[in-house]
């Protein structure tokens, strides 16, 4: 009989907690007694995964605020790699967070432990550079889409698209009368969901911005109500402190957790750029994506990436299906414009929902369940 499995599992925010919990529940149902340790989200820490590190500590935005940060990320990976060194597991799975998983994967490969990453960084975009580190780097990579894949085969690099948990997760259709009424919201306004980020970063930079956007809104159309869906605690506390400040109320809901549902609720959504946007499309409602980094950080990034659009939507398209709009663009006229113009538009707009349902049908592949087959399969069980 073979020993347990022991792997080690690194996420660093909760979009990688997500995709963290579906792949360990799924190698758990082939192998009940396999063993997880690293760094984890509370999804993840369901099935018992000993944490060795808060993954707050990870969530870090921008280049700048990575900087400030780095002699702490640094020591942490250090300790990291002498710890699975020393007690080597199976294989070492780094969830997103490239630039502190791809450190540490170099690290553990160069010791013999074989190492997969899961969800591609975005070498295709910018600093394509690093496919040659990754190819000495890993074993295998798992990616969520499509192009991530062809990119990959093309530099030899062993790759397996899995597709994205999110389009099996979400159905086909949604019923947004029933989500109104489960979360207490009128059934006769229409509702704009708010959505900042999930990390402190996101909502200093975003949520008093997206706060005016709906007041701006408000002014256009007075039959609005907005809801804004909230990570955590923490999250939710730092968006009422930003409320209390400003010079103007809004009928607002702000919620703990629910963004699935407040996007659902909705009729048209604002978010930051990120796995919400992919949601959002998955849900099929029109968005309007907006993002600022510090200005240095844009500033660097801005000379850097190679690709026209940010948000999934239009990356997955190849071309502009929600309007986009960063850093010093990211006005409140700007994207309230656009914002009220989704909203006229709303399930009307046939071709952009037909395109979201063909993009959601192609990314349905029962992505948890190929992930831990690859993973099994690179282990040779």
């Amino acid at each position: 009989m073979s020993r347990p499995l022991k792997i080690a599992i690194i996420a660093g925010e909760a979009s990688g907690d997500i995709l963290g919990a579906g792949l360990i529940e799924q190698i758990l149902q082939r192998y009940p007694d396999a063993t997880f340790e690293g760094i984890a989200g509370p999804l993840m820490l369901e099935y018992n995964v000993v944490s060795l590190a808060p993954m707050e500590r990870l969530s870090v935005m921008g280049l700048v605020e990575v900087l400030g940060r780095l002699r702490e990320l640094l020591k942490l990976r250090k300790k990291l790699v002498k710890h699975w060194v020393e007690n080597p597991p199976d294989v070492f799975i780094g969830i997103d967070a490239p630039e502190f998983n791809l450190g540490l994967e170099r690290s553990l490969h160069k010791e013999g432990i074989k190492t997969v990453h899961y969800v591609s960084p975005s070498v295709w975009a910018w600093r394509s550079g690093r496919v040659k580190k990754i190819k000495g780097t890993i074993d295998l990579m798992l990616t969520l889409f499509p192009f991530e894949a062809k990119f990959y085969q093309q530099h030899q690099i062993p790759v397996q698209f899995v597709g994205h948990p999110l389009a099996d997760q979400i159905p086909l259709e949604t019923d947004r009368t029933q989500i109104r009424a489960e979360m207490g919201l009128s059934q006769t306004t229409d509702i704009i969901a708010l959505l900042p980020g999930s990390r402190a970063g996101e909502i200093d930079k975003l949520g008093r911005l997206f706060l005016e956007v709906a007041h701006w809104c408000l002014t256009q159309n007075s039959n609005l109500d907005f809801v804004l869906p909230c990570v955590n605690a923490e999250r939710k506390t730092q968006v009422e402190k930003i409320l209390e400040e400003l010079p103007f109320t809004l009928p607002i809901m702000v919620t703990d957790g629910e963004s699935r549902n407040a996007m659902i609720a909705s009729n048209a959504v604002l978010m930051a750029s990120g796995t919400a946007a992919l949601e959002g499309m998955l849900l099929k409602r029109p968005m309007v994506v907006a993002y600022k980094l510090s200005n240095i950080s844009f500033f660097i990034l801005s000379r850097m990436v190679k690709v026209d659009h940010v948000s999934l939507p239009n990356l997955l398209a190849d071309t502009e299906v929600v309007p986009e709009f960063l850093q010093n663009d990211a006005t409140v006229e700007n994207i309230g414009t656009a914002l009220m113009t989704q909203l006229e538009c709303g399930t009307e707009t046939t071709a952009l929902m037909t395109q979201f349902d063909q993009q959601h049908q192609a990314l349905r592949k029962d992505a948890s369940f190929c992930a831990a087959q690859a993973v099994l399969e690179l282990l040779g069980r």
